[in-house]
């Protein structure tokens, strides 16, 4: 207690210095602080939107069906899946998907029809609650249909228009039928922005005379399971059957998030020197300062390894006291960013990136156990940073010391 009692009064023998150094040092922490909450804003959001609004968790589906997508590689047994799903917990929903041509007035296009149960849809994911105007398809079939954005706009279609769909049914005939835009989703993902047509899985069934081919069973626990135990979950409850993770699923979203946390620890690097150089220059600066006394002090017989102890000590104390209050400085900026978030709408909105939407607010997502790892990285590094000083003050010559003006 005594060595830190003297650490502190040496430190403010020159309070002007302290007091810059211990404003670069929470600086820093806040910074990093604020940072770190705001890339885990941004890859909680990015994962969020990819598992709660279509990609789910997990999937399911048929051998081979990613590879090429054909109609006819459908799911063996969907309703013991979904049973399965049921008894542990899990919230699944299954789907159908078909290929087809869809035109309003002269504008025409290719899409991808989801087959969708609204009402287990509703209860396993976000996206009936995603629709930037109108409303999502009905509990009933109505032949409404829910388009994507940008296939929206580029048909000239809006809630109410009327829409006219061409498809190859399963049975070889031609299938031709007129639906109802119901509403129009805002930003989800580039596939399904650029060509998605969602209808009731009865309209689906009787459009494309599906059999109750069901190509997909999409599990979601919302984070409630490790993502590797619901694939196991997956795997036991359809044996034989493709079972991915939405890091399968998307890998280039899964490399971005790691190359993020890469670029987290080296911008959090740059900030670290910075502040590492600050104690640096003060405790270089302190230790010229109390040469003559450091001489008196060896000469009284007093070791080096007690004076390099006393200088780490005095850095030490400098970074607890930055980073309590860089901690306490950025925590609560964090909070802020959290429940106000910065809106990027002006600069970005609707974004896409790995075929996942961003939220044009960008929040923060501040986590306990964020907190230690740039606060102790900080006390590391400005110990560290005084023991050039300290040894050059431990190796100092007692009768030159003492000399010195």
């Amino acid at each position: 207690m005594q060595v830190l009692r003297h650490a502190w009064r040496n430190l403010w023998r020159n309070g002007r210095r302290t007091a810059i150094t211990l404003a670069a040092v929470m600086l820093s922490t806040a910074i990093l602080v604020v940072t770190r909450a705001l890339m885990q804003g941004m890859a909680e959001g990015a994962i969020r939107n990819a598992t709660a609004l279509g990609v789910g968790e997990v999937q399911v589906h048929a051998p081979g069906y990613l590879a090429g997508r054909s109609f006819y590689q459908a799911l063996p047994d969907p309703a013991g899946v979904l049973a399965a799903a049921r008894a542990g917990g899990v919230a699944a929903a299954p789907r159908s998907f078909g290929y087809g041509l869809v035109a309003h007035d002269t504008k025409s296009a290719g899409a991808v029809f989801w087959g969708l149960d609204p009402a287990v849809e509703r209860a396993t994911f976000d996206l009936a609650r995603h629709v930037a105007s109108g409303a999502f398809l009905a509990a009933t079939p109505a032949r409404g249909a829910v388009l994507g954005r940008k296939l929206a706009r580029s048909l000239g279609a809006g809630v109410g228009d009327e829409l006219v769909v061409v498809v190859q049914a399963a049975d070889g005939s031609l299938g031709n039928e007129l639906y109802t835009v119901t509403g129009v989703l805002e930003a989800v993902g580039e596939e399904i922005d650029r060509g998605a047509v969602l209808v009731h899985r009865a309209d689906f069934e009787e459009l494309f005379v599906a059999g109750g081919r069901v190509h997909e069973v999409a599990l979601n626990s919302r984070g409630r399971l490790p993502l590797g135990a619901l694939a196991a979950f997956a795997a036991g409850a359809a044996p034989g059957q493709d079972v991915r993770t939405w890091r399968q699923l998307l890998p280039i979203l899964s490399d971005l998030l790691a190359l993020m946390d890469v670029s987290l620890w080296i911008f959090g690097s740059i900030f670290l020197v910075a502040a590492g150089l600050g104690v640096m220059n003060t405790m270089l600066m302190a230790t010229y300062e109390r040469t003559r006394e450091f001489g008196v002090l060896k000469a009284l017989g007093t070791s080096p390894w007690r004076i390099v102890r006393d200088v780490a000590v005095e850095a030490l104390v400098l970074a607890v006291v930055g980073t309590a209050l860089g901690a306490a400085v950025g925590a609560a900026g964090a909070l802020v960013l959290e429940r106000h978030g910065i809106d990027t709408s002006a600069l970005a909105g609707g974004v896409s990136i790995a075929g996942v939407a961003f939220d044009p607010v960008w929040r923060a997502a501040l986590r306990a156990e964020a907190l230690p790892a740039p606060v102790v990285a900080m006390w590391a590094v400005s110990v560290v940073a005084s023991l050039y000083p300290a040894v050059l003050a431990a190796r100092l010559e007692p009768v030159r010391a003492m000399q010195h003006v």
